[in-house]
């Protein structure tokens, strides 16, 4: 069941670093400004989109497969259809690796049947929530 108490997302929020499928090199575009708000507030961000080479000044991966670094959190700017594959990208980076301990669909972006497979994959999980709004209103 995705979190929606605040203890939960608390939990996410204290997950670190951070994966940003989506993450887009577009100052303006919340794909952007919302990872660029996480790095300044400490988070180590790791941006995730094939059509980039460098985010925020972190090289930015072609997908999750090719992050050398550990993933803590998968934060998700992409369209509510394409989850179902960041999902089985997700679980199996979890299970190759160990590393991913939750996901986050941003505002907007939701998929129930996905979500459940994370969350039986003893992932934590939040959908249609703004990182940042949770984090400003939670942690900051």
């Amino acid at each position: 069941m995705p979190v929606t108490d605040d203890d939960g997302l608390r939990e996410l929020l204290s997950m670190d670093p951070v994966a940003v499928v989506g993450c887009s090199s577009t100052s303006g575009k919340a794909a952007h400004d919302i990872p660029k708000y996480l790095q300044e507030h400490g988070y180590e961000v790791i941006p995730v989109n094939p059509y980039a080479d460098e985010i925020l000044g972190r090289e930015a991966y072609d997908s999750l497969a090719d992050v050398e670094e550990e993933i803590a959190l998968v934060d998700v700017f992409r369209p509510s259809d394409e989850v179902a594959g960041i999902v089985d990208d997700v679980l199996t980076r979890r299970e190759d690796r160990g590393d991913v301990e939750g996901l986050w669909l941003q505002l907007g972006i939701t998929d129930d049947e996905a979500l459940a497979r994370a969350d039986d994959a003893g992932l934590l999980t939040t959908q249609d929530r703004c990182m940042k709004v949770e984090h400003g209103r939670l942690v900051a």
